[in-house]
């Protein structure tokens, strides 16, 4: 990993130096284990600790496949399947794995007895596999984790219909959190110029769910003029669709918990914002109903801050706590877009406020190739940046999950894989000076407003990963070294 290393931190490396790079018969990766699936039998959701499901383990390099590609993982982050799959909710991942080892002799690759996780990633192409022609080792790239086979006509007027379609490090094996990733060619996509490694890895899942969600013909369709109401709007999906609705002349209505994360959606140049904890919206009774005077309430507030007007489009994830008001508070005719329900799958809501209104729920998952490309495209251009807020090695994945399962973050956590230090890969500073400062937009919220996850604490913690620090844990070759 070493020599890897030494070749992508130099200057002058060529792609035929980059092809002869021999690959090291492992590498470490952030996984689960098949075995420990059982461990929080019993324990609420709360209750269950990315930090104890979550191991670093040396694992062997996966055989390369026809349309795929081996990438040396510079840096990754952690979503919310990251979350789900470490506390094993709402199923163990492993699942997974086997229906899709079921599929062909070459995805049985996939079926093992540990999960490499991780949905993004920034690096660089090792080895491309037979039909590969587009991508050459040495290319720097970020990924988007759709895999799909594309064997199925269903797959080819928009690649998320293919029956085959899995979020890679989720639903297969080999994910991003981790030295060496495999994907498929047709996740790729150039990293921006601009940005360092954890800058780029970041906005990959977040960024093209959002873009889909919000802005596509799949999703929402925004258009100018529109209000839309945004749940979590400074969380890691929130904070780009609150981008995307700036953007692109629409008026975001953010919805927050707390003055600190009014006071991000201020700086990203939101005026409509919503502090539900100050507010003490509480669209659930005792009883386990939903209280529409909530729901009217939280309407009346909207239309103070819109002038009067509902909003156009509601941007759901949060999904069973706050489905019922996003139904009751859409305009007549509007949408609702949703993924995810982090808050939980099943939705409850008065039909009557969608029937007779004649409003649409639409389902968004992801983003196809095309969506991802576009999403990527507008980070590379600047015109929607990174919302890192914090970076932790691959040895403290664990901590990173446990801090985004306990909602301590904001915008997008990443992790080091084999990056030493934070800030390299930077290959455009020219650009990068003129948006330095919403690339550090939520950066800045940390270093000022939480001493204990100071960038001052981040980087003295980062800069002892050296490489000589790397040497001896990559010999060490531990069982675990979580």
């Amino acid at each position: 990993m070493n020599e890897i290393l030494d070749a992508i931190l130099a200057s002058d490396t060529a792609p035929e130096d980059f092809a002869a790079l021999p690959i090291p018969e492992s590498y470490r990766a952030v996984t689960v284990r098949k075995d420990e699936a059982e461990m929080f039998s019993g324990l609420t959701t709360r209750e269950k600790d990315p930090r104890k499901s979550l191991h670093v383990d040396e694992v062997p390099v996966p055989e390369l496949g026809p349309g795929e590609a081996l990438v040396a993982v510079m840096a990754s982050s952690v979503n919310y399947n990251s979350v789900w799959t470490s506390i094993f909710e709402p199923l163990p991942t492993f699942g997974f794995l086997e229906r899709y080892g079921k599929l062909s002799p070459l995805a049985k690759r996939h079926d093992l007895p540990y999960h490499i996780i991780g949905s993004d990633l920034a690096g660089v192409v090792l080895r491309t596999g037979p039909g590969v022609n587009v991508w050459q080792p040495g290319a720097e790239v970020v990924a988007h984790c759709l895999s799909v086979e594309l064997e199925s006509a269903d797959g080819h007027n928009d690649t998320m219909l293919d029956p085959e379609q899995r979020i890679w490090g989720f639903e297969t094996n080999f994910g991003g959190l981790a030295e060496i990733a495999l994907v498929k060619s047709n996740q790729l996509m150039p990293k921006p110029a601009h940005l360092s490694w954890e800058e780029a890895a970041a906005p990959g899942l977040v960024n093209s769910t959002a873009y889909r969600q919000l802005v596509s013909r799949n999703g929402a369709g925004m258009k100018q003029g529109d209000n839309i109401l945004i749940w979590g709007a400074s969380g890691g999906l929130g904070s780009y669709a609150t981008q995307y609705a700036l953007a692109g002349g629409a008026t975001p209505v953010c919805v927050v918990s707390s003055p600190r994360k009014a006071e991000i959606c201020r700086r990203m140049g939101a005026e409509a914002i919503i502090d539900r904890t100050a507010e003490d919206y509480t669209f659930w009774k005792d009883d386990g109903t939903q209280d529409p005077r909530e729901w009217k309430r939280l309407g009346k507030k909207i239309r103070e801050l819109t002038g009067g007007e509902d909003v156009d489009i509601v941007f759901e994830h949060p999904g069973r706590e706050t489905f019922g008001a996003s139904v009751y508070v859409t305009r007549k005719g509007g949408t609702i877009v949703t993924c995810a329900s982090t808050s939980g799958y099943t939705h409850e809501y008065d039909n009557r406020y969608l029937w007779m209104s004649l409003k649409r729920i639409v389902g968004s998952h992801f983003a196809n190739y095309r969506e991802a490309w576009e999403a990527n495209r507008l980070i590379a251009k600047g015109k929607i940046h990174p919302t890192l807020s914090r970076t932790y090695r691959l040895e403290d994945t664990g901590q990173a999950a446990y801090d985004v399962h306990r909602n301590r973050h904001q915008g997008k956590v990443g992790v080091l894989c084999l990056a030493p230090e934070e800030g390299m890969g930077v290959r455009d500073q020219g650009m990068r000076d003129q948006h330095i400062d919403a690339i550090n937009l939520f950066r800045d919220d940390v270093s000022e407003r939480t001493n204990k996850h100071s960038r001052d604490d981040v980087s003295k913690r980062t800069n002892k990963r050296s490489r000589d620090d790397l040497s001896e844990r990559t010999n060490k070759r531990s069982e675990d070294v979580r």
